[in-house]
């Protein structure tokens, strides 16, 4: 088999880590990368990166001036894994507009163009957006679809982390839909998850809007087989409700891993208090129904996608546990699926839903990326406590005919490609 991570954060990993064992100890080959409107090109030394692009831009030497430069990179130093590289909108916001809490005008939108048709031209297989964070938050849906007018006819996708995954998740996807229709190309629905309390079940609702526009244009949708999601800390009141976990803070690094109640607790302040003195920091949030979660992996065109963030010491578990949790937990013991259907979502599913030409089936002819592992012993070990462990189970992953994890451990070899997307036509 052959699997896809349909989406990570992994871009600058892929040159600081280049062995990519979190990835590679789970079996997998390619990394979908520029995920939620945030990639590293293109930016220049100058530009601001607020919350979220911070998280993955945390330093001079995670910057590139163009797409081309940023995949020049990859090419010079490759990674043990293949890529499949996005342009994000938050980032050609950050690149192009003075401010950020306002739409854009039309000659931000023009640049923003130019810096998509560099992209694509470069080797960029779609767009991503994050409107649901702040320096996306105010980009209308028109100004969306200008910017992303060179996706058409590409072969590109467009793909979303959405407005709103509470009450109006509704409106999110049918906003996701009407960019899709607008610009004729495929859409990839991020992370789809329902969160908070009074929406739990709502995946009925929502999975049902997605079957009915999948009627009339392409939409595909990832998942990963967790409650909890990870991203940056909040310091609004209504994103910290439930259970918040630390899962790193540049100026309190011995926060990782604790509760941000607790912490504030301990430092006698409120925790919007300490929500300051830990910035910058990411942390993890308790905020779906196992229900949902279920629904939507077995919803037949849901991938995989594990939208780990490789940062800090306490990450979320996913980074290391999301394709084995699949096969071990969901497929084999809870038998929410075959192992076969399983497989696909890993595999050809995704392949097929961002073009990447003679990946995703075993063929001849096809690439070498192959994956060995035990389907009676895999299962995933990183934990919430212990989220950096690898999983049993997988036994050898081989990536262009060369294999980068063997008996427990990466080989050290970097036969990973910057892989090159379908063109339409």
């Amino acid at each position: 088999m052959y699997k896809v991570d349909a989406h990570t954060h992994d871009d600058i990993a892929l040159l600081r880590r280049p062995g990519m064992d979190f990835k590679a100890s789970q079996g997998v080959t390619t990394v979908v990368t520029g995920n939620c409107g945030i990639s590293p090109a293109p930016l220049e030394p100058d530009t601001p990166t607020p919350a979220p692009i911070s998280l993955a831009v945390d330093g001079a030497d995670a910057r590139y001036p163009s797409f081309g430069a940023y995949l020049d990179a990859l090419r010079r130093q490759p990674a043990a894994l293949n890529v499949a590289p996005l342009v994000g909108h938050t980032t050609l916001r950050a690149r192009c507009m003075a401010a950020l809490d306002r739409p854009a005008n039309a000659d931000e939108i023009a640049a923003m163009q130019a810096h998509v048709r560099e992209a694509l031209d470069a080797g960029a297989f779609g767009v991503s957006t994050g409107t649901y964070y702040p320096p996306a938050a105010a980009a209308t849906t028109d100004e969306i679809v200008a910017v992303c007018r060179p996706l058409a006819g590409s072969g590109g996708v467009f793909a979303t982390h959405m407005r709103d995954e509470q009450d109006a998740v509704l409106d999110s996807l049918q906003e996701t839909f009407r960019i899709g229709r607008e610009l004729g190309v495929p859409v990839v629905v991020s992370h789809h998850k329902v969160t908070g309390e009074r929406n739990r079940g709502r995946s009925a609702e929502t999975l049902a809007a997605i079957d009915a526009a999948r009627r009339c244009q392409c939409v595909a949708l990832d998942c990963y087989p967790y409650t909890a999601g990870s991203t940056m800390l909040h310091d609004d009141p209504v994103r910290l409700q439930g259970r918040v976990l630390i899962a790193h803070s540049e100026p309190e690094p011995g926060m990782a891993g604790r509760d941000l109640d607790d912490i504030a607790r301990e430092w006698g302040c409120s925790k919007l208090d300490a929500v300051k003195r830990l910035q910058p920091a990411s942390a993890i949030y308790f905020m779906m129904d196992e229900a949902d979660v279920q629904r939507i992996l077995a919803y037949e065109p849901t991938m995989i996608g594990s939208d780990g963030i490789p940062l800090g010491p306490k990450p979320h578990p996913r980074l290391w546990g999301t394709f084995p949790r699949v096969l071990g937990r969901y497929s084999r013991e809870l038998k929410l699926f075959p192992l076969e259907t399983a497989v696909w979502k890993m595999t050809g599913l995704t392949a097929g839903n961002f073009g990447l030409e003679g990946r995703g089936t075993i063929a001849e002819g096809a690439w070498a990326d192959l994956v060995v592992f035990d389907p009676d012993a895999v299962i995933d070990s990183a934990t919430y406590d212990e989220p950096q462990r690898a999983a049993p189970g997988i036994e050898v992953v081989v990536v262009n005919g060369e294999p980068v994890w063997q008996a427990g451990q990466g080989t050290g070899a970097r036969p990973g490609r910057v892989l090159q997307r379908r063109r339409s036509g």
